[in-house]
Parts: C-alpha cells; sequence; structure tokens
C-alpha cells in the first residue's frame, strides 16, 4: 500500500522530529523506533477514516429518508427517497472487512467523523447528475457500485473547500499526510479486497524502515566524515537541515542496502529535497551525493546486488 518513498518521507521526517528536541533524543534509537511507528500508524488512521467518511455519506440516505418521511406534514417526495446507496454493494462489502470494522473501533475512529459534514455532504451529492443517473438505475453492476462511492471521496469530500478545511483544523496530520493519504485512496479504489487496515506495512517495507532510521543514526559520524569535506563552501550548521538529513540518509542507502540501485537512491532524493526543502535543495543534494558516490565506487566500497 505505502511505497519506499512514502517511508523514506516519513524517516526523514522522523529524524527531524529528534533534531527538535532535547540533547541527546537524536541519537537515541528507541525514540527513533517509537516515533517513526507513531507517525506511520498515524497514517493509517487518517486513510481509515477518509474511508470511514465515505461510507458514512453513503449511508446517510437512510437517515435523510427517516428525517424527511418524519417531518409534520412530508410530501409524496419526502416519503419515497431513494435509500440505494446505503446498500450499495461496494459499501457492505467495506462494512463486512474484518480489519477495517476492528480498525475503527479498536482506535476510536468514529470520534473524527462529524455529522454535520456528512449531511452537508450527502446534500451536495443528492444533487448532482452522477447521484441521479445512479438512484434510477435498477440495477448495478460491482464496478458502478463502486464508482459512485469514488465519486463521493474525489468530487464530494476532496474538491469541497470546506470539507478539506474541516479535515486541515479538525483531523491531526491532514496537511503533512493529504498527498499520501490521496495516493493510499488511489490504490483503495483499485482494489479494496487487498486492503489490511491494520497493517499499513508489509513486513519487508517495516524492516526497511527500521533498519534505515536505525542506520542513519549509528552511522552519524562516519556520513558527516564523507559529507562535511563536500559541502563546498557551505558552513554545516548554515546547510537547511533537511538537506543535510537526507544526504546522510542517501549514503546509508548507497553503503548498508545492497538492493537499491545507487541511481534509484539519488533520484529519490532529490525529488523529496525538492517537495521538501528549499528550491535549491534538489540541486544541491543531488551534487553532493553524486560527489560521495564517486568516492564511494573508486575506494571500491559500493555493494549492491540485484533485486530478485
Amino acid at each position: 500500500m505505502i511505497s519506499r518513498r512514502n517511508i523514506r518521507v516519513k524517516v526523514m521526517q522522523t529524524l527531524y522530529t529528534l533534531a527538535s528536541l532535547e540533547d541527546g533524543a537524536q541519537g537515541n534509537k528507541t525514540a527513533a523506533a517509537r516515533i517513526l511507528n507513531e507517525k506511520l500508524e498515524h497514517v493509517l488512521d487518517i486513510f481509515t477514516v477518509s474511508v470511514l467518511y465515505t461510507l458514512r455519506i453513503a449511508q446517510y440516505a437512510e437517515t435523510d429518508a427517516l428525517n424527511r418521511a418524519s417531518k409534520y406534514l412530508p410530501t409524496a417526495e419526502d416519503r419515497n427517497v431513494n435509500t440505494t446507496i446505503a446498500a450499495n454493494g461496494f459499501v457492505m462489502k467495506m462494512l463486512e472487512n474484518a480489519s477495517f470494522v476492528e480498525k475503527v473501533k479498536k482506535d476510536k475512529l468514529e470520534r473524527f467523523v462529524a455529522d454535520e459534514w456528512v449531511k452537508k455532504v450527502y446534500q451536495s451529492l443528492a444533487r448532482t447528475d452522477e447521484y441521479a443517473l445512479y438512484t434510477n438505475a435498477k440495477t448495478h453492476t460491482p464496478a458502478e457500485e463502486k464508482a459512485i462511492i469514488q465519486f463521493i471521496w474525489e468530487k464530494q469530500i476532496l474538491e469541497n473547500e470546506g470539507m478539506v478545511s474541516y479535515f486541515s483544523d479538525e483531523l491531526p496530520g491532514w496537511e503533512d499526510d493529504s498527498e499520501l493519504i490521496v495516493m493510499l485512496m488511489q490504490n483503495f479504489f483499485k482494489g479494496h479486497t487487498k486492503v489490511d487496515f491494520l497493517k499499513l506495512l508489509s513486513g519487508e517495507k517495516k524492516d526497511y524502515a527500521q533498519d534505515l532510521i536505525l542506520a542513519v543514526i549509528e552511522k552519524q559520524s562516519y556520513c558527516m566524515e564523507l559529507i562535511e569535506p563536500r559541502l563546498n563552501n557551505w558552513d554545516k550548521d548554515r546547510v537547511a537541515l533537511i538537506d543535510l538529513l537526507l544526504l546522510r540518509m542517501g549514503v546509508c542507502e548507497f553503503l548498508y542496502f545492497p538492493t537499491i540501485p545507487t541511481k534509484v537512491t539519488i533520484n529519490e532524493y532529490i525529488d523529496i529535497a525538492k517537495q521538501y526543502s528549499t528550491p535549491q535543495s534538489g540541486q544541491f543534494v543531488n551534487g553532493v551525493l553524486d560527489n560521495i558516490l564517486k568516492a564511494l565506487v573508486a575506494e571500491d566500497k559500493i555493494r549492491k546486488q540485484e533485486r530478485r
């Protein structure tokens, strides 16, 4: 579900968090592992809440029908609200997904779902041509049932400025992880039956995450010995902290992760630097890592294997 690129970002964010704590925290491997796990778990929380909101909006059709039928003077339209979407096959499968149900219950994620926003988004949905087309159809294919739920997420939630603003204010971590959540939701709609809501990472990727952050901490002195002479006219203390962290991570991948090609490492850290650091950081990280790699190759210190 989550890529190595995403893991690299979370490792970088964890190292940045450690750097902002009291003296000594930067080298605390136990704290590093705990904070990294918390950050990854939080991504899973936000992803699950995003799915939950989408399902609750579809289910609100039944609440709307009850409310309208209970009016003092209900109209014929009030008595005949179409609730087809509440029994949508895609929704039903998700509500029967044991890992999803357990995740929502275990971490009390319903507390993040605001009934007022569920109502607002449902009412917006009910006014769309897509919803009318769906409710007027006598039967639906599985693809059509999934498509209307995906429409809720992509068009009624993500394109609703008020809803996104609410997420930013009330859903902790949304602003930092929204890009990652959007990617996870895209993958979710491609093959939701494969999603385990209790486990964001495969065993291999979990090991990679932990091994990377521990290597960066354990090999800090050696990495800086390689990095500092190649900062040209830059004072180490004036280089952006994120850039230094990415350089250390890149050097560790060169040396201690034999299945990751050096070209992949450099390209990944250039892209992360461009996104999370200064406008010049991509070029800076590229130049320093390329310089270090050439020196390591000349000294025959790079040992890479073909991935199988």
